[in-house]
C-alpha cells in the first residue's frame, strides 16, 4: 500500500503564493498537479493520493485527535 501526496499548509506556502500573488490554495493547486504530474513522469505508482486540504483528510485528522 503506497501513499503519496502533498502537504498544504504552512508558512512557506503562504510566503511562496503571496510570492506569486496567488492564494495559498491557489497555490497548492498548481504544487499538487505538477506534483502528480512527476509521479507519472517518474511511472510512480500510488494507491492513494492525499492533499492536505482534502475534506477527507481534515475529517481524518480530526476524528485522530477527538479520539486522543
Amino acid at each position: 500500500f503506497f501513499l503519496s501526496g502533498t502537504d498544504e499548509h504552512g508558512q512557506k506556502v503562504e510566503q511562496s503564493a503571496a510570492n506569486k500573488k496567488v492564494s495559498p490554495q491557489e497555490f497548492v493547486d498548481t504544487v499538487s498537479v505538477a506534483f502528480r504530474e512527476l509521479l507519472d513522469l517518474l511511472n510512480i505508482s500510488h494507491d492513494q493520493f492525499i492533499r492536505t486540504t482534502d475534506p477527507t483528510h481534515k475529517a481524518a485528522v480530526q476524528h485522530l485527535w477527538k479520539t486522543l
